[in-house]
């Protein structure tokens, strides 16, 4: 289930500082999860978007709202 995926994937986020970095400095839920994918982790950005807001182990998902985005 990629759900458990995205979890796991989450958990790594947490221990790995580079990683950290990187997730963090990506523009879209679906960059996030083609970094996943490089590792093996299969999810979407779309179930990354619906975490938004909670806390999954020591990571909260935040989606970042980016004014004047669709303008």
């Amino acid at each position: 289930m990629s759900i458990d995926q995205l979890k796991a994937f989450l958990g790594r986020v947490q221990d790995d500082p580079g990683l950290r970095a990187a997730v963090q400095a990506t523009a879209t839920a679906d960059d996030v999860a083609q970094i996943g994918a490089g590792l093996g982790y299969v999810f979407s950005g779309d179930e990354l978007l619906r975490l938004s807001g909670k806390k999954v182990g020591r990571v909260t998902v935040t989606k970042q709202d980016i004014p004047g985005e669709y303008n």
